[in-house]
C-alpha cells in the first residue's frame, strides 16, 4: 500500500510539471504569433514557475491520492490565465492583438463554471480544489484590472486588489477568517467582475459605457465585501457575548456552590454543637 501511495503521489506531482510545460508551450506559441517582448516572456515564465511551486507545495501538504479531473480543468484555466498575464505585461511595451487577449480570457471565464460541476459530478470536491479555483479567479481579475486601468485610470485596480486587501486584513483581524454562509449574490457579483472587465478591455463600447460598466462592477464588489464584513463583525460580537455570558454564568454557579457549601458547613456545626450540649446535660 505504501508503494502504491508513493507512486500516486509522484503522478500528482508529474501533472503539475506537465501543466508548467504546457504553460511554456503556450507562451512559445504566443511569442511566435505576436512577437512577444521580454516583459511578456519574463512575466509568463514567472507565473508558470510560481504556479508550479505553490501548487506542488499545497499538494505535498494535502497529499491527495489523485490530482482529480476538476483540478485538471482548473489547471487548464491557470495556463490560460498565464497567457493573459503575459499579454497584459507585453501590452506595456507593444500592442498585442485585443482579440487574442479577449479570446483567452473568455475561455478561462467559461471554464470557471466547469471545474465545480466536474468536482460535484465525480465526487472529487476538496478544500484544495476550491482554494485553487478561487486563487486562479482572483489573479485573473487582478490582471484584467491592470489592463483596464491603462484605459480608464488606476482606480480600476481597486477591483483586483480588494480580495487581497481582505486577506491581508484577516491577518490583523482573525475574525474575518470565519466561514461565511452560502450566498448566491456573492457568487453573482464575483462572476460579474470578469465579465465587466473583459467587456471594458475589449473596447467594443464607447468610453462612457465602459466607464459605467466598470463602475457597476466596482460598486457591486464594494457592496458584497461590505455586507460580508458586517456579517462577520456581528457574528464575532455575538460569539463574544456568548463567551462572556457563559463565563459569568460559570462564575455565578461557582459562587452559588460555595454558598451552599458554607450553609451546609454552618448547619453541620450547629448540629454538632447541639449534640455536645445534650451530652453535657446527660453527663450532669
Amino acid at each position: 500500500m505504501a508503494l502504491n501511495n508513493t507512486y500516486e503521489a509522484r503522478l500528482v506531482q508529474q501533472e503539475t510539471a506537465v501543466g508548467a510545460g504546457v504553460q511554456i508551450l503556450l507562451l512559445a506559441l504566443l511569442g511566435s504569433a505576436i512577437g512577444m517582448g521580454p516583459a511578456g516572456w519574463l512575466t509568463g515564465l514567472a507565473f508558470a514557475t510560481a504556479t508550479w511551486a505553490v501548487l506542488s507545495r499545497a499538494l505535498h501538504r494535502s497529499r491527495p491520492r489523485t490530482f482529480g479531473p476538476a483540478n485538471r480543468v482548473t489547471l487548464g484555466r491557470a495556463i490560460l490565465v498565464g497567457g493573459v498575464t503575459a499579454l497584459v505585461a507585453d501590452s506595456f511595451e507593444s500592442s498585442p492583438p485585443v482579440t487574442l487577449l479577449v479570446g483567452l480570457t473568455a475561455v478561462a471565464l467559461i471554464l470557471d463554471g466547469v471545474d465545480g460541476k466536474v468536482a460535484r459530478r465525480t465526487g472529487t470536491s476538496t478544500a484544495l480544489g476550491a482554494r485553487f479555483d478561487m486563487e486562479v479567479d482572483a489573479f485573473l481579475i487582478l490582471v484584467l484590472s491592470v489592463y483596464v486601468s491603462t484605459q480608464l485610470g488606476p482606480w480600476v485596480l481597486l477591483i483586483g486588489a480588494m480580495r487581497y486587501a481582505f486577506v491581508a486584513a484577516a491577518k490583523l483581524a482573525p475574525w474575518l477568517n470565519a466561514p461565511l454562509p452560502h450566498s448566491m449574490a456573492r457568487k453573482t457579483v464575483a462572476a460579474m467582475q470578469g465579465v465587466c472587465l473583459l467587456l471594458a478591455g475589449a473596447d467594443l463600447l464607447p468610453h462612457l459605457a465602459n466607464l459605467a460598466v466598470v463602475l457597476l462592477a466596482l460598486g457591486s464588489l464594494v457592496w458584497s465585501f461590505g455586507r460580508d464584513v458586517v456579517w462577520l463583525w456581528r457574528n464575532e460580537r455575538v460569539a463574544a457575548r456568548e463567551t462572556t455570558g457563559g463565563a459569568a454564568m460559570t462564575a455565578e454557579t461557582g459562587a452559588a456552590d460555595e454558598a451552599d457549601v458554607s450553609v451546609a458547613a454552618l448547619e453541620g456545626a450547629s448540629v454538632a454543637a447541639l449534640e455536645r450540649e445534650l451530652l453535657e446535660l446527660a453527663a450532669r
